[in-house]
């Protein structure tokens, strides 16, 4: 056979797979069209990074400095601060959220009443829906020192009120349980889908062996999740230099005191966006902010392929 005769059978090949595939091709596109326009098109823009921006000159238009803006950024003492904020952040709400969402996700299964249960996916479920506006507010309603319910009630109990908004070391604990309370339905629900894909003649030999529900949740359950388990926790921390803006934004704000505890990489970006107008810093940070993830991804699955290949992303 020629290779034209090759190149020409092989064409056809292609086009009848597409061919056949075209229903699933179809669903896929709108998803390669959102990461097209988002995520790939804006990418020349990293040059930002690399030049003194004018608004005369635009993005390709505007004389290099070189690494000038990372230089900026690193001397300007904010860059350990706001990644050690955003990597510590990230990593207490991996661990809290797998360790809560898995918990939760076994009791609801292991719940007898229907109705008892979908209840409880309905409410954990609400607040994925809620915004970070609505949020911020909600906190504010309680933390706020004049007229918080917090506040109220220790006064109306005798004890002196506290000033949340000026005492930094409270706020890790209050951002963990804000995001616990944000996400537990959603990833509940994903660890409950993933127990009722269980094979449920499993559950049903162990009955007949005499196991307990602990017995079966440590040797049945706990096990078969773990696939389940590695995933999330590999696309969690392939965004561990990037943190919820939303969620920061709105429910600390502007506050200056706080910054010290609650400042990440894409709140000062912002700031820095904003008040400074520095393009070209703000280029350089999240430039600094993928590079690093790309780095974490990588680096975290190939310890997974080589310890559990059946596990790894890629």
């Amino acid at each position: 056979m020629t290779s034209g005769a090759r190149a020409i059978r092989t064409k056809q090949s292609f086009l009848t797979k597409v061919w056949n595939n075209r229903v699933l091709l179809l669903m896929i596109t709108p998803a390669v069209v959102f990461f097209l326009i988002f995520s790939y098109l804006p990418m020349p823009g990293i040059i930002m990074a690399f030049k003194r921006f004018t608004f005369e000159g635009g993005i390709f238009g505007s004389p290099w400095n070189g690494l000038e803006n990372f230089r900026f950024f690193f001397i300007s003492g904010n860059a350990f601060r706001i990644t050690r904020n955003t990597i510590l952040y990230n990593l207490a709400f991996i661990a809290t959220n797998t360790v809560l969402q898995v918990s939760t996700g076994i009791m609801l299964a292991e719940m007898i009443s229907r109705k008892y249960k979908k209840f409880m996916q309905s409410a954990m479920f609400l607040p994925y829906f809620i915004s970070w506006v609505v949020g911020g507010a909600f906190v504010y309603s309680i933390l706020n020192y004049e007229f918080g319910a917090l506040n109220t009630m220790l006064r109306s109990l005798g004890a002196e009120p506290v000033n949340a908004y000026g005492t930094p070391k409270v706020w890790p604990l209050v951002l963990v349980v804000l995001r616990v309370w944000k996400d537990i339905g959603y990833g509940t629900i994903l660890y409950l889908a993933a127990i009722m894909g269980i094979d449920q003649e499993i559950y049903e030999a162990a009955d007949i062996d005499g196991a307990n529900i602990f017995t079966k949740i440590r040797v049945i359950t706990l096990p078969s999740l773990k696939p389940t388990v590695v995933t999330l926790l590999l696309l969690s921390v392939s965004n561990i230099f990037r943190g919820d803006f939303g969620m920061f934004f709105n429910v600390v704000g502007r506050n200056g005191l706080l910054y010290d505890m609650t400042d990440i990489i894409d709140t000062f970006v912002f700031r820095s966006l904003i008040q400074s107008h520095e393009f070209g810093m703000s280029a350089a940070i999240g430039a600094y902010q993928s590079v690093f993830n790309l780095v974490t991804i990588l680096t975290v699955n190939g310890l997974v392929r080589k310890l559990a290949p059946d596990y790894a992303l890629f």
